[in-house]
């Protein structure tokens, strides 16, 4: 056997065993007639003993390996006289009696340690090398027993897994799908899933009544930190159940991955804030409640009593109080004001106000206001002697909010509130069930045309249809949305009527999900449910800025995968048998 031990799990216990280790050297130190090489592998590292006076030929031989080298070694184990209490094996070394090595290795083009000297492009580019490091290969050993657990809950609760395939039809209502050309159907195309979303409604309908799969789906988007071209779903659907029943069983299971895997004892119910109320004291839908500094609309305090016209003219006015913050200097305010002003934030400017220790305020629009005014304004945010107050306004509501979302986050981040060890979670609830499209000229579904609507507001689908809310909830945890569902619509007429609202006739209606409706016409159930973000989740119990680091082979912010060099041209022979051509595009 190449192994008869791994390289983590030899104790003091096991001194005077013989053993066999396999794995890379991690580094090599000579000391006078001594070489002391760290073996690693997967499961940890041990220090192995070269002694020159015992087998000068076996030390020569040690002292040529290099780093990464693979290598077999038989020893024995000793008690270190200069333990390591940082490794779990700091109390043993193997005093090696043969060595093999199995391979060489260059070079590796970075260090292969937790703190490497690698950037991202270089770590991507040999992601085989960088998996090789702890601190990522924790990452996926916390994903693989992420999914364990959620396999076992589910299966608690009569989930059972099915598949669903990977090649579907298009559905272009939404995100941009990934198409992929037919070669036995010339000028037709699969489409790559973004969620299996109608299929799991047909295993409802099939009486499968509770259904999950660990699924990949893929999006053709822009990229960001939370955010890859193809990514992993813990997909879920239950049939004859409604809101309550959904939000209970996966507050269930979140409670449970964080006891089984974070140590975390979660008693109280999550919070539950409707949509509209999110956006009204966070300026999102997915707030990063760990932390207060709530919004305070200001439009009766500021609008109209003074002769700033920026607030005069405003149709949303809003600010936050920065706790402790008055003796912010004029140069951190000015880097305030230009992180607003950043093109991804696009806001015009920032108004601060400095509440003084005896009580008075000092504001960079003091010439516009009164003290009397700025003192209402005081007493609106709820200030103290010490605090500074950051206001924002614009004339459309929402994006104004938005831009304060952001100022209050990069506050948050500034004062230190968003620990990665602290869990704020809550549902976010009542989400509009439409949102208006610019670009499409039209009303859009905020979630998925299959969303039943709230019962009481059905009615407004011939009138308000603006103003109907969804049968929606989304699970945030840190300002992160990790999960989100809803309930179904299961009644073909109503179903007709979402797709009239959407713009879309009968025929089209019928073309792209005639599947689902026909087979509601056969005995569909009340049903509904939920989608976590595994790779979220991840993530955020790792304590990670992006999820790049607990998938094994990501794509870059491109969506590249430089590793592979993919998406790559195919040559023309692939290109005929498809009966594709590409067009030429000019530069």
């Amino acid at each position: 056997m190449f192994r008869t031990n791994t390289c983590g799990e030899l104790r003091l216990s096991d001194a005077g065993k013989q053993v066999t280790l396999a794995g890379w050297v991690q580094r090599t130190r000579k000391m006078g007639g001594m070489t002391f090489v760290d073996l690693r592998d997967r499961y940890g590292i041990t220090q192995l003993v070269f002694n020159e006076e015992i087998n000068a030929d076996l030390c020569e031989k040690a002292n040529k390996l290099g780093r990464e080298f693979v290598i077999q070694v038989i020893g024995t184990v000793n008690e270190r006289e200069s333990k390591n209490k940082n490794l779990p094996t700091g109390e043993i070394e193997i005093i090696v009696s043969e060595l093999n090595i199995l391979n060489t290795s260059l070079t590796p083009p970075f260090t292969i340690e937790d703190n490497t000297d690698g950037g991202d492009d270089i770590r991507m580019k040999y992601r085989y090398l960088d998996l090789r490091r702890s601190t990522v290969r924790q990452n996926i050993e916390l994903r693989h027993r992420m999914t364990m657990e959620v396999r076992r809950y589910l299966d608690s609760k009569g989930f059972l897994e099915i598949e669903t395939p990977m090649l579907i039809g298009s559905t272009p209502e939404g995100a941009r799908d990934f198409v992929v050309p037919s070669r036995m159907n010339p000028g037709q195309f699969y489409a790559l899933p973004q969620s299996p979303q109608t299929l799991k409604q047909l295993l409802m309908v099939a009486g499968m009544d509770r259904y999950f799969q660990i699924v990949k789906c893929f999006r053709d988007e822009d990229l960001r930190a939370d955010r890859q071209p193809e990514f992993t779903q813990i997909d879920c659907e239950m049939s004859f159940v409604d809101q309550e029943d959904v939000i209970s069983t996966f507050e269930g299971m979140a409670k449970h991955l964080f006891k089984e895997l974070r140590g975390v004892e979660l008693t109280e119910a999550f919070p539950r804030m409707p949509w509209s109320e999110a956006m009204r004291l966070y300026g999102s839908d997915k707030p990063d409640t760990r932390f207060g500094m709530e919004f305070v609309e200001l439009m009766d305090v500021l609008k109209g009593t003074g002769e700033f016209s920026v607030f005069n003219n405003a149709a949303y006015i809003g600010g936050i109080c920065a706790e402790g913050c008055a003796s912010y200097t004029r140069k951190q305010l000015d880097q305030l004001t230009d992180f607003v002003k950043r093109s991804q934030i696009g806001a015009k400017g920032l108004v601060y106000a400095r509440v003084q220790e005896d009580g008075s305020v000092k504001s960079s629009v003091d010439k516009f206001y009164s003290q009397e005014v700025l003192q209402n304004l005081k007493e609106a945010m709820q200030a103290k002697p010490g605090d500074l107050i950051l206001i924002m306004s614009g004339d459309d509501t929402m994006k104004t909010r938005k831009q304060l979302c952001e100022l209050r986050l990069e506050m948050g981040n500034r004062l230190g509130l968003r620990d990665k060890n602290k869990f704020s979670l809550l549902w976010v609830v009542d989400f509009p069930m439409f949102e208006w499209s610019e670009e499409e000229g039209r009303l859009m579904a905020m979630h998925h045309p299959f969303t039943h609507p709230k019962d009481e507001d059905i009615p407004l689908l011939d009138t308000h249809p603006e103003q109907v809310r969804a049968d929606a909830y989304d699970m945030v945890c840190n300002g992160v949305e990790v999960g989100g569902g809803s309930i179904r619509i299961f009644d073909p007429e109503l179903q007709d009527k979402m797709f009239q609202i959407l713009g879309f006739t009968k025929e089209k209606a019928q073309e792209q999900f005639g599947f689902l409706m026909n087979a509601f016409k056969y005995g569909a159930p009340p049903h509904g449910g939920l989608a976590y973000g595994l790779d979220r989740w991840v993530s955020l119990f790792a304590g990670l800025d992006t999820i790049r680091d607990c998938i094994a082979f990501p794509k870059n912010n491109s969506g590249r995968d430089v590793m592979l060099d993919a998406p790559s041209c195919i040559d023309q022979k692939q290109l005929d048998e498809l009966n594709l051509q590409i067009a030429k595009i000019e530069e």
